[in-house]
């Protein structure tokens, strides 16, 4: 039987077979790096814990707020979803603020008229004086598309 390596002439081979001496070394190296835990670095910080409570704090700004209405008849309050009865505490929280805050009245073109009435009905039932509304060249953009060939 011929063996790698060694002459054709039969006489005995004078180098090692490495073969098997790097298989063994791998398997240990695996197994080394199987049993090593790994390296964690962390840092350990202490986090707030989160509050899922609604919070009954107010949103009302001491400076200018904003009553924005959706298409969807949906209403905002500086981009808060509120219903017409927590508008109209917002409105009396912002009467009782000295200087009363502006408020900025925004309907969307194609929201319906009975959401803006009830609206502004509560707005001027809340008497605030500091009133406005803005957005108004979205209307102009609206019906110049309306009337477009």
């Amino acid at each position: 039987m011929a063996m790698s390596g060694g002459k054709d002439d039969g006489s005995p081979m004078g180098e090692m077979n490495s073969t098997p001496l790097i298989d063994v070394m791998l398997v240990l190296l695996i197994m080394f790096i199987i049993t090593i835990p790994p390296v964690t670095h962390a840092v350990k910080i202490d986090l707030p814990i989160p509050n899922n409570e609604p919070s009954n704090e107010p949103i009302v700004d001491p400076v200018i707020n904003k009553i924005l209405i959706l298409p969807t008849n949906e209403l905002l309050w500086n981009g808060t979803p509120i219903s017409l009865d927590q508008m109209t505490q917002y409105l009396e929280q912002t009467k009782a603020m000295s200087p009363e805050p502006e408020l900025q009245f925004q309907p969307a073109p194609t929201t319906g008229y009975e959401i803006v009435d009830f609206a502004l009905a509560r707005i001027k039932r809340a008497e605030v004086e500091k009133f406005g509304f803005v957005g108004n060249e979205q209307y102009y953009n609206f019906d110049k598309a309306d009337n477009e060939p």
